[in-house]
């Protein structure tokens, strides 16, 4: 399993009926990780900082459940592989939450580009959100995804700094139309810093 070399495989995945045994016991685990890697930044916006395990589990659930067989496992090893941090990094699924279809639809409208508005704060060092490169978040009408995949890339300096709870981390969305900042708690910081090689 080549989790030091931050990534999935073939080697990796176990078959639909050895899969079917454990699932429940897996979708325990990610719920009990999820709580610690988990933030709400304002009142639309849940934040899920990703790792090997839950993009593991995101990859055998879509096999699973979409049966595709060994043809689908490629595009889905392609497709979630991105997101596995590289260990000078952290990775992110931001998610923009709102139930009401019309209110979701105005809201996601008026934050075309918001992906180039979002970065952590650590200490004094801005980290600026890169968008993974699968599709353009922001189309042309102006409308943002409701689901963002981002990386966030750091330098050794901004890993000791983040590993130094004495110096705040905060993850912050400066859009003109949705400005709002969440402090990483002191937990969620010791969790994430297992991200890094």
């Amino acid at each position: 399993m080549p989790r030091a070399e931050r990534r999935i495989t073939r080697d990796d995945l176990i078959a639909n009926e050895d899969y079917a045994l454990i699932r429940q016991t897996k979708r325990a685990e990610n719920v009990a990780r999820k709580a610690r890697r988990q933030l709400s930044v304002g009142p639309h916006v849940t934040v899920l900082f990703e790792c090997w395990d839950s993009m593991w589990l995101q990859i055998q659930d879509m096999l699973f459940i979409e049966k595709g067989g060994a043809t689908q496992i490629e595009d889905e090893l392609r497709a979630y592989n991105p997101m596995v941090p590289n260990g000078r990094e952290l990775t992110v699924t931001l998610l923009f939450e709102i139930e009401d279809p019309q209110q979701r639809h105005k809201i996601l409208s008026s934050l075309g580009g918001v992906e180039d508005h979002i970065y952590l704060q650590v200490g004094e060092r801005r980290i600026k959100a890169m968008p993974e490169g699968d599709v353009e978040r922001t189309n042309e009408a102006g409308k943002t995804s409701a689901v963002h995949f981002l990386h966030f890339p750091f330098s050794d300096g901004n890993i000791a700094a983040f590993r130094d709870l004495k110096t705040p981390v905060v993850f912050a969305i400066d859009h003109a139309n949705y400005g709002h900042m969440a402090r990483l708690p002191d937990d969620m910081r010791k969790e994430l810093a297992n991200d890094f090689a």
